[in-house]
């Protein structure tokens, strides 16, 4: 190769390679200051984050790496906790969407809508001929609102006396009884299923004579619980339950002592918790489960308590979790029991008073399928099989 040539590629190779050298410094002063500008602006996002701003934080290459490898592991944190928050939540609207149907009927209820046509009970029927259809029957929508004088909220006012006028035959003559025989007589009525309403009519009959005593008081309030139970309709069914509580109170207070006076109170406070919304009943679930255990302290050998306990208890073991959720929100703490202590009650139940109902056979099997013990659960489902029907937890224990 001529010498010539040689010396015109060796400055081809010395003029590129300034050429490149130039190009590197350019880079350097122009595009590198560009970007060290721009990044802290997109990194501001960080901080949202309570992070550091970016200029003080790159100190040379590598500390500019481990800063946005963090970044990034923060925001990836972020984005798993948004996505969790984001499955609760698609389970709470699953849960909500279960309970617009219910909501929808009890808005009916409340506003006094249109409800489907219930059954009429011959029962129900009986009752007519006594009773006129209830006029608005709780003159409070809520529960905790009727108060009258003397204690009574509406068990001794005008209201009542409009809502359940007795026919003039019933009430041409009232028999005179002193308290013990009343009393005896009411409970003997009450055994019969049949003959509930008439205990009621009878109790009805004396309450301004009796309406002070303590007797007399908590058994009037457990009538109205019959009433309940028997009634078809869900407005009469909510006004013997609010009056029925009401009566409960005034006799917890006059006797706070006696074991019947929390027993059918907290019965009643469950009956009026039907037609209350969420918050109002997990208040008065508290309320039930409190009046049970003293009702319980007073009167231990009572089957029928530890029957309403073991209910109780099964019944918040299987709350779901936007209930136990709304619980503690309103009250701090969540409702617990277990399975197994509802087993306890109900066991407990079987020694105090063996074949004491077909209910309490029933959650005995229920329990134990929940507990995945099939041979006991087969055992009690057999035995609630062979016992009547109507048995004493049927007719409302004292």
């Amino acid at each position: 190769m001529p010498r010539s040539t040689n010396k015109e590629m060796i400055l081809g190779i010395m003029v590129g390679t300034t050429g490149i050298s130039l190009l590197l410094l350019w880079y350097h002063k122009v595009r590198k200051p560009r970007t060290a500008m721009d990044l802290p602006k997109f990194l501001s996002l960080g901080n949202s984050l309570d992070l550091m701003p970016l200029q003080d934080e790159m100190p040379n290459g590598q500390g500019t790496t481990a800063i946005f490898q963090g970044r990034q592991l923060q925001i990836l944190e972020k984005l798993n906790e948004l996505l969790t928050n984001m499955e609760e939540l698609k389970e709470e609207i699953r849960v909500l969407k279960e309970a617009i149907p219910k909501l929808e009927e009890y808005i009916q209820g409340e506003l006094g809508g249109k409800i489907t046509v219930h059954k009429i009970s011959p029962q129900h029927r009986a009752r007519k001929r006594r009773l006129v259809t209830v006029q608005s029957s709780a003159t409070s929508n809520s529960s905790e609102e009727a108060e009258s004088e003397g204690g009574y909220i509406t068990a001794n006012t005008d209201t009542e006396e409009q809502s359940f006028p007795l026919p003039k035959a019933f009430n041409t003559h009232v028999e005179e009884l002193n308290l013990d025989a009343l009393i005896q007589r009411a409970d003997n009525l009450r055994m019969n299923e049949s003959r509930k309403m008439e205990s009621f009519e009878l109790l009805c009959d004396h309450k301004e004579k009796f309406r002070d005593e303590i007797e007399f008081i908590w058994r009037f309030a457990r009538a109205y619980g019959d009433m309940y139970e028997l009634s078809t309709n869900a407005q009469e069914k909510k006004h013997y339950a609010n009056i029925g509580k009401t009566l409960g109170e005034k006799a917890i207070t006059r006797a706070p002592m006696n074991g019947h006076c929390h027993l059918w109170y907290a019965v009643l406070c469950g009956y009026v918790s039907e037609f209350e919304g969420l918050q109002n009943k997990i208040n008065y679930g508290y309320r039930f489960k409190e009046h049970l255990d003293k009702a319980i302290e007073f009167l231990p050998e009572e089957p029928f308590l530890y029957y309403l306990k073991g209910r109780y208890c099964y019944t918040v073991s299987k709350l779901s979790w936007i209930e136990k959720k709304m619980a503690a929100t309103l009250f701090g703490k969540i409702p617990s029991a277990t399975v197994q202590e509802a087993l306890q009650n109900f066991l407990k139940v079987e020694e105090l008073h063996p074949g004491f109902s077909k209910s309490n056979y029933m959650f005995l099997a229920k329990c134990y399928i929940d507990l995945e013990q099939t041979d006991a659960a087969v055992k009690f489902c057999n035995m609630a099989v062979l016992l009547p029907c109507v048995t004493k937890e049927r007719l409302g224990i004292q």
